[in-house]
Protein backbone atom coordinates (compact mmCIF):
# COMPACT_ATOMS: atom_id res chain seq x y z
CA UNK A 1 0.00 0.00 0.00
CA UNK A 2 2.75 2.51 1.14
CA UNK A 3 4.58 1.69 -2.09
CA UNK A 4 1.23 2.09 -4.40
CA UNK A 5 1.34 5.57 -2.33
CA UNK A 6 4.71 6.34 -3.41
CA UNK A 7 4.55 5.65 -6.93
CA UNK A 8 1.61 7.68 -7.46
CA UNK A 9 3.26 10.65 -5.66
CA UNK A 10 6.17 9.71 -8.33
CA UNK A 11 3.71 9.73 -11.37
CA UNK A 12 2.67 12.98 -10.03
CA UNK A 13 5.78 14.54 -9.82
CA UNK A 14 6.53 13.53 -13.26
CA UNK A 15 4.10 14.51 -14.82
CA UNK A 16 3.72 17.96 -13.37
CA UNK A 17 7.53 18.45 -14.20
CA UNK A 18 7.04 17.52 -17.77
CA UNK A 19 4.11 19.92 -18.38
CA UNK A 20 6.69 22.67 -16.76
CA UNK A 21 9.04 21.79 -19.25
CA UNK A 22 7.08 21.15 -22.12
CA UNK A 23 5.10 24.99 -21.29
CA UNK A 24 8.41 26.41 -20.52
CA UNK A 25 9.96 25.03 -23.80
CA UNK A 26 7.07 26.61 -26.38
CA UNK A 27 7.30 29.74 -24.19
CA UNK A 28 10.91 30.17 -24.58
CA UNK A 29 10.78 29.37 -28.33
CA UNK A 30 7.63 32.33 -29.08
CA UNK A 31 10.10 34.49 -27.04
CA UNK A 32 12.92 34.24 -29.31
CA UNK A 33 10.85 34.14 -32.61
CA UNK A 34 9.39 37.13 -31.27
CA UNK A 35 12.78 38.83 -30.74
CA UNK A 36 14.76 37.46 -34.19
CA UNK A 37 15.59 39.44 -36.79
CA UNK A 38 16.36 38.75 -40.60
CA UNK A 39 20.04 38.71 -41.44
CA UNK A 40 21.03 41.22 -44.69
CA UNK A 41 21.38 37.92 -46.86
CA UNK A 42 17.71 36.88 -46.33
CA UNK A 43 16.60 40.43 -46.77
CA UNK A 44 18.05 40.82 -49.79
CA UNK A 45 16.88 37.67 -51.14
CA UNK A 46 13.36 38.77 -50.43
CA UNK A 47 13.62 42.07 -52.25
CA UNK A 48 15.55 40.75 -55.46
CA UNK A 49 12.69 37.79 -55.42
CA UNK A 50 9.80 40.32 -55.46
CA UNK A 51 12.00 42.27 -58.43
CA UNK A 52 12.61 39.34 -60.59
CA UNK A 53 8.59 38.89 -60.22
CA UNK A 54 8.93 41.82 -63.11
CA UNK A 55 11.79 40.75 -65.34
CA UNK A 56 15.65 40.51 -64.80
CA UNK A 57 18.13 42.17 -62.37
CA UNK A 58 21.79 43.45 -63.40
CA UNK A 59 23.01 43.64 -59.44
CA UNK A 60 22.36 43.65 -56.35
CA UNK A 61 23.54 44.96 -52.72
CA UNK A 62 22.49 45.27 -49.27
CA UNK A 63 23.84 47.56 -46.16
CA UNK A 64 24.90 44.44 -43.46
CA UNK A 65 25.24 47.20 -40.60
CA UNK A 66 21.47 47.62 -38.98
CA UNK A 67 19.99 51.23 -38.86
CA UNK A 68 17.78 52.43 -36.64
CA UNK A 69 14.26 53.55 -37.95
CA UNK A 70 11.94 55.74 -37.00
CA UNK A 71 8.20 56.35 -38.11
CA UNK A 72 6.35 58.19 -35.96
CA UNK A 73 5.86 56.39 -32.57
CA UNK A 74 7.48 52.88 -34.18
CA UNK A 75 10.85 51.96 -33.97
CA UNK A 76 12.63 49.63 -35.58
CA UNK A 77 15.87 48.29 -37.40
CA UNK A 78 16.42 47.99 -41.06
CA UNK A 79 18.97 47.36 -43.76
CA UNK A 80 19.47 49.60 -46.79
CA UNK A 81 20.49 48.34 -49.88
CA UNK A 82 19.88 48.25 -54.21
CA UNK A 83 18.72 46.83 -56.83
CA UNK A 84 19.68 47.81 -60.65
CA UNK A 85 18.10 46.36 -63.78
CA UNK A 86 17.74 47.38 -67.50
CA UNK A 87 14.78 49.75 -68.24
CA UNK A 88 14.21 50.80 -71.86
CA UNK A 89 17.73 50.37 -72.48
CA UNK A 90 19.21 52.40 -69.51
CA UNK A 91 20.36 50.98 -66.04
CA UNK A 92 17.93 51.89 -63.35
CA UNK A 93 18.85 51.73 -59.95
CA UNK A 94 16.39 51.25 -57.31
CA UNK A 95 17.62 52.09 -53.81
CA UNK A 96 15.41 50.91 -50.66
CA UNK A 97 15.27 50.63 -46.98
CA UNK A 98 13.83 47.24 -45.74
CA UNK A 99 12.70 46.28 -41.96
CA UNK A 100 15.31 43.87 -40.16
CA UNK A 101 12.34 41.58 -38.53
CA UNK A 102 10.25 41.23 -41.23
CA UNK A 103 11.99 41.91 -44.83
CA UNK A 104 9.25 44.36 -45.82
CA UNK A 105 10.34 47.46 -47.89
CA UNK A 106 9.74 50.02 -46.28
CA UNK A 107 10.68 52.76 -48.91
CA UNK A 108 11.38 52.48 -52.26
CA UNK A 109 13.45 55.25 -54.68
CA UNK A 110 13.78 54.98 -58.21
CA UNK A 111 17.03 56.41 -59.96
CA UNK A 112 17.94 57.27 -63.39
CA UNK A 113 21.49 58.03 -63.60
CA UNK A 114 21.63 60.88 -66.49
CA UNK A 115 24.09 60.56 -69.60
Amino acid sequence: MENDNQLSIFKGGLALGVGVGLVGGVMSTLWIKKRQRLNADAVLTLVKEAFLKEGPIEGSWINFEKQPLRKFAVHSEGYTGGITRLEDGKIVSYEFLADAKTGTVLEIERRIPEN
